[in-house]
């Protein structure tokens, strides 16, 4: 089985690609490059889906199965990515929120969701009594990658309370890697 680590390689690979598609200069070639990327897509969608179907008419054991699959790491990134997860992105992001304040709490801080709102996430994190700048810095690395683990296809995430600016410079919503090629003009 992969492991978590060679599948989230993958996932930066495939990234790149897809970002590599925009320097064809053949605009045939790129759009048929592009359509052929989303046709693979959008054919994996349907059978995941029916996969869905067919667990679930299994009843509650289906039902188990499904919750099973969406609390794996690598089955639940699949699952976000076509859209199938077994919660809504509020819920992941409600439930990454409340698993991660203990330990944000333990290391010094609190942590409260502000609002969620057209797939944005407003957080404030607040580090409580008299501690250094790396704390803040941990704390705030520790929340955002929960939030985006919980919560890839998420907009953006803000998070407010400390001096710096929020928002994590490699991260890239989900949207927008699927939506570049879904919203390609083909030629």
């Amino acid at each position: 089985m992969t492991d978590d680590k060679d599948f989230q390689i993958k996932v930066q690979r495939i990234g790149e690609l897809v970002r590599d598609l925009e320097n064809i200069a053949d605009p045939e070639s790129r759009a048929s490059a592009k359509t052929l990327v989303q046709l693979l897509l959008d054919l994996h969608s349907v059978g995941l889906e029916r996969v869905m179907e067919i667990v679930a008419s299994s009843g509650d054991s289906g039902q188990r199965t499904i919750d099973d699959l969406g609390r794996d790491p690598l089955v639940r990134s699949i699952l976000i990515l076509y859209g199938l997860h077994p919660l809504d992105i509020e819920s992941r992001v409600i439930q990454a929120v409340e698993k991660i304040q203990p330990r944000v709490r333990k290391g010094g801080g609190e942590l409260e969701l502000v609002s969620f709102e057209s797939n944005v996430v407003r957080l404030h994190l607040q580090v409580i009594g008299h501690a250094c700048g790396s704390t803040a810095k941990t704390l705030k690395s520790m929340v955002e990658e929960a939030l985006y683990e919980a919560a890839p296809d998420m907009n953006a995430l803000s998070i407010e309370g400390l001096e710096e600016e929020a928002g994590s410079a490699g991260f890239v919503p989900l949207g927008k890697l699927g939506g570049a090629i879904a919203n390609a003009p083909v030629s």
